[in-house]
């Protein structure tokens, strides 16, 4: 891969990640709502046959938690942490997608080219090279979306947030979540493998179309729709095997009482239910993808501009 290729990578995967990001902001506040050890439970009134009242205690839903967010700390609350989201998200998936391009190249010319080996190794290789780049931008968007105020309170700011985390904790404490999110990793290689494999089919599918035909085939609205559906599909998919979004926003919160990925993930079943675990599923799914159909969809689309 040339210098050229690498750099139309990193600047497609950034435009890619940058787009989803600012779109699906809010989802992502409401989930991280959600997953938080601090959330409140409220009352659910039951009528009996009797006519006597039962109260249930449940957590809020993501519509209530909406609801809520919109009414007592206004319509901005719901874009808390896009700065750091910004700024962390266009060099994330900028590092992602180079490094997969680059780590698939290579393989490729050691194992079977495009193969489910090739593409499991290289999406594994590029996550864990993007999360241990950019853990501490992560810390600090999930503590600024923790931060409930009510409307015309002060509000803390990203330079804030990286003071008190550094008093606190010193410089380790802005990898704090990193084990969990190396345990996501296997969510990233399932989706690349199930999003390569479509991708392929899809392409095949359409070969034969275009086997008369002399000229370079060009790409079409179609095939950027089919791109947004199999990223759709590989991630519904790879979220709903793997989710260990729960245990990292309880190792980012802050004064949080749990130390470790699986100290957490034995507290949290023990204390309330292995369904916690799963806490803010609909609203990740719900948020990730649109997010990430928009995210493949546009680096696809920069990369075949670039190189048209």
């Amino acid at each position: 891969m040339s210098q050229r290729d690498t750099l139309v990578h990193l600047f497609a995967g950034g435009c890619g990640g940058t787009v989803g990001a600012i779109l699906t902001c809010p989802l992502e506040v409401v989930k991280t709502r959600l997953q938080s050890s601090s959330i409140t439970r409220y009352e659910v009134h039951l009528s009996t046959v009797n006519g006597a009242t039962v109260a249930r205690m449940s957590p809020p839903g993501p519509l209530h938690f909406l609801k809520l967010i919109l009414e007592k700390e206004g319509a901005r609350s719901l874009f808390r942490g896009l700065g750091p989201n910004l700024v962390g998200v266009a060099p994330s998936r900028a590092i992602y997608f180079a490094a997969y391009s680059t780590a698939k190249e290579k393989l490729n010319s050691v194992l079977e080219p495009d193969s489910t080996q090739v593409h499991m190794v290289s999406a594994g290789l590029a996550g864990f090279t993007a999360i241990t780049a950019t853990n501490p931008i992560w810390l600090i968007k999930t503590r600024l979306q923790l931060d409930a105020r009510n409307r015309g309170e002060r509000r803390m700011s990203a330079f804030e947030c990286v003071r008190r985390v550094y008093q606190t904790d010193g410089l380790r404490g802005f990898y704090r979540g990193m084990s969990a999110s190396y345990a996501g990793i296997s969510e990233t290689v399932i989706h690349f493998v199930i999003y390569e494999s479509i991708k392929r089919r899809l392409l095949e599918a359409k070969a034969p179309q275009n086997m008369d035909e002399e000229e370079d085939v060009s790409k079409d609205p179609s095939d950027f729709v089919g791109m947004m559906l199999a990223a759709a599909t590989s991630k519904t998919c790879a979220t709903t095997v793997a989710y260990p979004h729960v245990i990292r926003t309880r190792l980012r919160e802050e004064g949080t009482k749990y130390r470790s990925f699986f100290q957490t993930l034995t507290t949290v079943p023990k204390e309330e239910g292995y369904r916690a675990l799963y806490r803010g599923l609909t609203t990740h799914l719900v948020r990730q993808i649109p997010n990430t159909a928009i995210m493949m969809c546009t680096y696809e689309l920069v990369v075949y501009l670039l190189n048209g």
